[in-house]
């Protein structure tokens, strides 16, 4: 899998996130794309990809990616990207750019795209959701309380309102979102969450514990018994998600395929 992805010059979120599942994930033949870069233009304190200022877009990324998906004989790729918040789309045109490449090469594959919320440019979003991906995925990452802490420069009344955009847009494309427990967040605080991801019209959600990257990061506040991410789960199937994911290791992208089944 490093091979293959070092040939063609592709980032994944799994190395640059440094993601625990990826020895299973890789041992299993899957990866999640990371496009736009390997450096991102906001720099959230859970987050192990590196902030700075990023390169020029990479105009044959799309095609080396969509090879990648032939390569490996994926049935659901998944692609997410960098925030870049220095490119006037956002760069929602090199997304919609790569789900037609996957989709012109590999036309069986299932495309879940995992988006930033493009500075809440509401034509990028639209763009995105346009070009018809089998899933639309952003994140909110943690409750509202912690934004400031958690994730500065993000917002999360534009977060949900990139979802609900998304999904009004194209109604039967699914959407999705994911916390990250373990930062501060009450039991209360995350069911509140669940609930305005529902109202926002949000189907499938995934929760998974925060781990530390480094010691640059921030720390881990409580490491949530499994007990409690099954409870969690329980409550979001009563809510109304129609595909659930809440385990300590959960991530946005793991068992992807599975929970869209």
């Amino acid at each position: 899998m490093e091979g293959l992805l070092d040939r063609l010059e592709l980032s994944t979120v799994c190395r640059e996130a440094k993601c625990p599942n990826r020895g299973e994930c890789y041992a299993s033949g899957t990866a999640t794309f990371l496009i736009a870069g390997d450096v991102c233009t906001r720099g959230c304190r859970f987050c192990a990809v590196e902030s700075r200022r990023p390169a020029p877009l990479d105009a044959g990324e799309p095609q080396r990616v969509a090879e990648a998906v032939e390569a490996m004989e994926l049935r659901h790729a998944v692609i997410t990207m960098v925030t870049r918040d220095d490119l006037e789309d956002g760069a929602a045109a090199h997304v919609v750019a790569t789900i037609k490449a996957v989709r012109a090469r590999t036309p069986g594959v299932a495309v879940e795209v995992l988006v930033s919320d493009f500075g809440g440019r509401g034509g990028s979003v639209d763009a995105v959701a346009d070009a018809r991906p089998d899933v639309f995925n952003h994140n909110v990452e943690t409750v509202p309380r912690l934004y400031d802490t958690v994730r500065p420069g993000a917002d999360y009344g534009r977060s949900l309102d990139v979802l609900k955009r998304a999904g009004q847009r194209v109604p039967q494309m699914p959407t999705k979102s994911g916390l990250m427990l373990g930062l501060g967040e009450t039991h209360d605080e995350v069911v509140d969450v669940m609930r305005d991801l529902r109202a926002a019209g949000v189907g499938l959600l995934t929760l998974g514990q925060y781990l530390r990257p480094s010691a640059e990061h921030l720390p881990v506040s409580a490491f949530i018994e499994p007990d409690e991410f099954a409870e969690l789960a329980r409550i979001g199937r009563r809510l109304g998600f129609s595909g659930v994911a809440s385990a300590p290791f959960v991530r946005s992208s793991y068992h992807a395929a599975e929970l869209l089944d």
